[in-house]
């Protein structure tokens, strides 16, 4: 799995680029994700961590 790195748009002479790593469909499964789930990211050092967002 590789961290992609992509040009998104260009505003006022600053470059914006997203960030896309591709998660393997049994992984998606095992996680008991579904698409179009709305999810929250933690960042720690060396961690990203997607959690499904509670409804409130």
């Amino acid at each position: 799995m590789k961290l992609q790195k992509r040009f998104l748009r260009k505003h006022k002479n600053k470059d914006y680029y997203k960030y896309i790593v591709n998660i393997p469909p049994l992984m998606v499964r095992e996680a008991g994700f579904e698409e179009g789930e709305e999810l929250d990211i933690d960042a720690k050092t060396g961690k990203i961590i997607l959690k499904k967002k509670k409804e409130r």
